[in-house]
């Protein structure tokens, strides 16, 4: 399978037209093999307009999610970015390729241990760790952090993340219930806090400690 010309689909049928307009976005999901961060099985299914299962009730998001999130942030290169929920490390790879540096925090030690080999398999790991954790309580060792990006539905905006937002900084996160979810954009400028609607979403809950 050509999974090259797959991404070039994908980058020009899924993303630009809803949207995505960041070309250094656009740059990371056509240079990333995502068909190297889903289940063997899946793979021809990569570049799929949809959400993929990895295993352990968790999911690899939708491309256009993922690319929105990212664009969201408005990296420049220089942030250190707080990813929760590593999933399969391909998020991760895609805000590597964006910022400095970037601390991936999975809850499940499976899933963290498969993020860690498909970013090191694929060369995407120097800028890159992934922790395994409770990532709804951030990770203080190197907050804050310039921007916080969070794959897992809260029921509100963790507190803690907040507290490791820096100011000025940006976190994107889909905060509601199972059914009616909204992708927030959440910055901190001066001590105040803003947030908009990117879109409605549907992630997974965020889960803590187990």
């Amino acid at each position: 399978m050509d999974y090259a010309l797959k991404r070039r689909m994908m980058v020009q049928g899924q993303l630009r037209p809803r949207g995505i307009r960041d070309e250094r976005v656009l740059e990371a999901m056509l240079a990333i093999p995502r068909e190297e961060f889903v289940p063997e099985d899946s793979r021809e299914e990569a570049y799929a307009d949809a959400p993929l299962s990895i295993g352990h009730g968790q999911t690899i998001s939708q491309p256009y999610m993922t690319a929105l999130m990212v664009q969201c942030l408005e990296l420049t290169g220089q942030e250190t970015v707080l990813e929760v929920g590593a999933g399969s490390g391909y998020h991760a790879a895609v805000l590597g390729a964006l910022a400095a540096r970037v601390i991936a925090v999975e809850l499940i030690p499976e899933l963290a241990q498969m993020a860690r080999g498909n970013l090191q398999r694929t060369g995407r790991d120097a800028n890159i760790t992934v922790i395994t954790g409770d990532g709804s309580l951030g990770y203080s060792e190197y907050a804050p952090f310039d921007a916080i990006s969070v794959a897992a539905a809260a029921a509100d905006v963790p507190p803690r993340l907040l507290e490791q937002l820096k100011d000025p900084g940006r976190m994107v996160i889909p905060v509601g219930s199972w059914w009616d979810q909204e992708l927030r954009v959440i910055s901190k400028t001066g001590g105040e806090v803003l947030s908009y609607v990117a879109a409605y979403c549907r992630f997974v809950p965020l889960r803590e400690g187990l």
